[in-house]
Protein backbone atom coordinates (compact mmCIF):
# COMPACT_ATOMS: atom_id res chain seq x y z
CA UNK A 1 0.00 0.00 0.00
CA UNK A 2 1.16 4.06 -0.90
CA UNK A 3 2.06 5.62 2.20
CA UNK A 4 -0.96 8.17 3.26
CA UNK A 5 -0.97 11.52 4.23
CA UNK A 6 -1.35 10.72 7.64
CA UNK A 7 1.54 7.87 7.64
CA UNK A 8 3.65 10.57 5.82
CA UNK A 9 3.16 12.99 8.33
CA UNK A 10 3.47 10.63 11.46
CA UNK A 11 7.21 9.47 9.62
CA UNK A 12 8.31 13.71 9.33
CA UNK A 13 6.81 14.65 12.33
CA UNK A 14 9.03 12.14 14.45
CA UNK A 15 12.24 13.50 13.00
CA UNK A 16 11.71 17.01 13.40
CA UNK A 17 13.46 19.53 13.36
CA UNK A 18 14.52 18.31 10.19
CA UNK A 19 17.93 19.13 8.08
CA UNK A 20 18.58 22.35 6.58
CA UNK A 21 19.86 20.99 3.18
CA UNK A 22 23.29 22.42 1.66
CA UNK A 23 20.97 24.70 -0.92
CA UNK A 24 21.65 27.86 1.61
CA UNK A 25 24.66 27.50 1.08
CA UNK A 26 24.54 28.28 -2.78
CA UNK A 27 25.79 31.15 -4.29
CA UNK A 28 22.65 31.61 -6.21
CA UNK A 29 20.43 30.96 -2.71
CA UNK A 30 17.92 34.36 -2.96
CA UNK A 31 17.84 34.50 0.45
CA UNK A 32 20.09 35.35 3.85
CA UNK A 33 19.41 36.71 7.21
CA UNK A 34 20.73 40.63 7.93
CA UNK A 35 19.75 41.97 11.66
CA UNK A 36 17.06 39.17 12.60
CA UNK A 37 15.46 39.21 9.34
CA UNK A 38 14.66 37.19 6.24
CA UNK A 39 16.24 39.72 3.14
CA UNK A 40 17.16 38.83 -0.56
CA UNK A 41 20.70 38.79 -0.64
CA UNK A 42 22.34 41.48 -3.24
CA UNK A 43 22.41 40.47 -6.84
CA UNK A 44 26.05 38.65 -7.79
CA UNK A 45 28.07 41.32 -10.60
CA UNK A 46 28.62 40.16 -13.57
CA UNK A 47 30.96 37.20 -14.78
CA UNK A 48 31.82 35.02 -17.54
CA UNK A 49 29.49 31.39 -17.45
CA UNK A 50 31.15 28.89 -16.53
CA UNK A 51 31.21 25.25 -18.69
CA UNK A 52 28.20 23.69 -18.03
CA UNK A 53 28.64 19.83 -17.24
CA UNK A 54 28.64 17.66 -20.43
CA UNK A 55 30.82 20.24 -22.77
CA UNK A 56 33.59 18.47 -22.04
CA UNK A 57 32.72 14.96 -20.67
CA UNK A 58 29.06 13.97 -20.45
CA UNK A 59 28.05 12.09 -17.22
CA UNK A 60 24.50 11.95 -19.05
CA UNK A 61 25.62 10.00 -21.66
CA UNK A 62 26.46 6.87 -19.58
CA UNK A 63 23.85 6.78 -16.78
CA UNK A 64 24.10 4.27 -14.48
CA UNK A 65 21.72 1.39 -15.49
CA UNK A 66 20.54 1.00 -12.02
CA UNK A 67 18.95 4.85 -12.14
CA UNK A 68 17.25 3.64 -15.79
CA UNK A 69 13.84 2.86 -14.84
CA UNK A 70 12.47 2.99 -18.86
CA UNK A 71 13.42 3.26 -21.85
CA UNK A 72 12.70 2.91 -25.73
CA UNK A 73 15.49 3.68 -28.83
CA UNK A 74 15.68 7.42 -28.52
CA UNK A 75 14.56 8.64 -25.40
CA UNK A 76 15.11 7.09 -21.09
CA UNK A 77 13.49 8.23 -17.75
CA UNK A 78 15.59 7.85 -14.78
CA UNK A 79 14.59 7.90 -10.81
CA UNK A 80 16.62 10.28 -8.85
CA UNK A 81 18.20 9.11 -5.70
CA UNK A 82 15.64 8.70 -2.92
CA UNK A 83 14.68 12.15 -1.23
CA UNK A 84 11.95 14.12 0.17
CA UNK A 85 9.26 13.64 -2.46
CA UNK A 86 7.50 10.64 -3.23
CA UNK A 87 9.39 10.63 -6.65
CA UNK A 88 11.91 12.64 -8.94
CA UNK A 89 12.08 11.32 -12.26
CA UNK A 90 14.08 12.41 -15.15
CA UNK A 91 13.57 12.25 -18.77
CA UNK A 92 16.38 12.29 -21.75
CA UNK A 93 17.50 11.82 -24.47
CA UNK A 94 19.95 8.56 -25.10
CA UNK A 95 21.42 10.95 -27.76
CA UNK A 96 23.60 13.92 -26.80
CA UNK A 97 21.34 16.59 -27.11
CA UNK A 98 20.03 19.72 -25.57
CA UNK A 99 16.23 21.23 -25.62
CA UNK A 100 17.46 23.58 -28.76
CA UNK A 101 19.17 20.83 -31.00
CA UNK A 102 15.82 18.27 -31.02
CA UNK A 103 14.25 18.49 -34.36
CA UNK A 104 10.51 18.72 -34.97
CA UNK A 105 10.40 14.84 -34.74
CA UNK A 106 12.29 14.85 -31.33
CA UNK A 107 10.53 17.38 -29.65
CA UNK A 108 6.74 16.13 -30.78
CA UNK A 109 8.06 12.80 -29.10
CA UNK A 110 9.79 14.71 -26.18
CA UNK A 111 6.34 16.70 -25.44
CA UNK A 112 4.45 13.51 -26.09
CA UNK A 113 6.46 11.66 -23.22
CA UNK A 114 6.58 14.36 -20.87
CA UNK A 115 2.16 14.25 -20.91
CA UNK A 116 2.19 10.85 -20.71
CA UNK A 117 4.95 10.84 -17.79
CA UNK A 118 3.01 13.46 -16.43
CA UNK A 119 -0.45 11.57 -16.19
CA UNK A 120 1.39 8.40 -14.75
CA UNK A 121 3.13 9.65 -11.90
CA UNK A 122 -0.56 11.56 -11.13
CA UNK A 123 -2.33 8.21 -11.39
CA UNK A 124 -0.29 6.50 -8.10
CA UNK A 125 -2.36 6.61 -5.24
CA UNK A 126 -0.22 8.89 -3.34
CA UNK A 127 0.37 11.44 -5.22
CA UNK A 128 -1.34 15.04 -6.24
CA UNK A 129 0.24 16.55 -8.87
CA UNK A 130 3.37 16.27 -10.51
CA UNK A 131 5.41 19.24 -11.49
CA UNK A 132 7.75 19.94 -14.14
CA UNK A 133 10.62 21.88 -15.30
CA UNK A 134 14.24 21.72 -17.38
CA UNK A 135 16.78 24.11 -16.14
CA UNK A 136 19.76 24.34 -18.65
CA UNK A 137 22.28 25.94 -16.31
CA UNK A 138 23.38 22.69 -15.15
CA UNK A 139 24.62 20.26 -17.51
CA UNK A 140 23.97 20.21 -21.36
CA UNK A 141 22.33 17.07 -21.83
CA UNK A 142 18.53 18.14 -21.85
CA UNK A 143 17.17 16.93 -18.81
CA UNK A 144 13.32 17.27 -18.21
CA UNK A 145 12.62 17.02 -14.09
CA UNK A 146 9.82 15.47 -12.93
CA UNK A 147 8.47 15.52 -8.97
CA UNK A 148 5.48 13.89 -7.64
CA UNK A 149 4.04 16.02 -4.77
CA UNK A 150 2.43 13.88 -2.04
CA UNK A 151 -1.27 14.30 -2.02
CA UNK A 152 -2.80 16.31 1.32
CA UNK A 153 0.32 18.40 2.72
CA UNK A 154 -0.19 21.94 2.03
CA UNK A 155 3.05 22.65 2.42
CA UNK A 156 4.80 20.68 0.11
CA UNK A 157 2.62 22.51 -2.86
CA UNK A 158 3.45 25.15 -5.43
CA UNK A 159 6.95 25.70 -6.64
CA UNK A 160 8.84 25.08 -3.15
CA UNK A 161 8.04 21.43 -3.53
CA UNK A 162 11.72 21.33 -5.11
CA UNK A 163 12.77 22.93 -1.62
CA UNK A 164 10.90 20.38 0.83
CA UNK A 165 12.68 17.39 -1.22
CA UNK A 166 16.10 18.59 0.17
CA UNK A 167 14.66 18.85 3.29
CA UNK A 168 12.03 15.83 4.09
CA UNK A 169 13.41 12.67 4.85
CA UNK A 170 13.03 10.10 1.83
CA UNK A 171 10.03 8.00 1.29
CA UNK A 172 9.99 4.24 2.56
CA UNK A 173 12.45 1.84 0.30
CA UNK A 174 9.62 -0.71 -0.68
CA UNK A 175 6.89 2.34 -1.27
CA UNK A 176 9.20 3.89 -3.35
CA UNK A 177 10.06 1.05 -5.32
CA UNK A 178 6.97 -0.12 -6.62
CA UNK A 179 5.95 3.29 -7.34
CA UNK A 180 8.86 3.18 -9.79
CA UNK A 181 7.90 -0.30 -10.86
CA UNK A 182 4.51 1.09 -11.79
CA UNK A 183 5.48 4.54 -13.91
CA UNK A 184 8.06 2.06 -15.68
CA UNK A 185 5.10 -0.85 -16.31
CA UNK A 186 2.29 2.08 -17.46
CA UNK A 187 5.35 3.77 -19.71
CA UNK A 188 5.85 0.19 -21.12
CA UNK A 189 2.38 -0.31 -22.16
CA UNK A 190 2.56 2.48 -25.09
CA UNK A 191 6.43 1.52 -26.12
CA UNK A 192 10.09 0.90 -24.70
CA UNK A 193 10.78 -1.21 -21.83
CA UNK A 194 10.33 -0.90 -18.33
CA UNK A 195 13.65 -2.08 -16.22
CA UNK A 196 12.30 -2.05 -13.02
CA UNK A 197 10.47 -4.37 -10.77
CA UNK A 198 8.25 -4.23 -7.72
CA UNK A 199 9.50 -5.58 -4.78
CA UNK A 200 7.28 -8.22 -3.51
CA UNK A 201 3.87 -6.53 -2.00
CA UNK A 202 0.41 -5.72 -3.95
CA UNK A 203 1.00 -1.94 -5.17
CA UNK A 204 -2.44 0.44 -5.78
CA UNK A 205 -3.14 2.85 -8.47
CA UNK A 206 -6.13 4.71 -9.81
CA UNK A 207 -5.88 2.89 -12.96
Amino acid sequence: MPESAQEFYARVHALEPLATPGIVEWSAFPWEVRNGALVPRPVSPPAPEKPRVGEQDCPGCSPSPQSVIWSNDLWRVRAMPASGLPLVLILEPVEHLDLPHLDDDQASEWGRLAARLTRIVESLPNVARCHSGRWGDGAEHLHTWFFARIEGIESTKGSLAIEWDDILPPAPADIRERDLAEVARKLATHEGSALTEAPPGQGVTRG
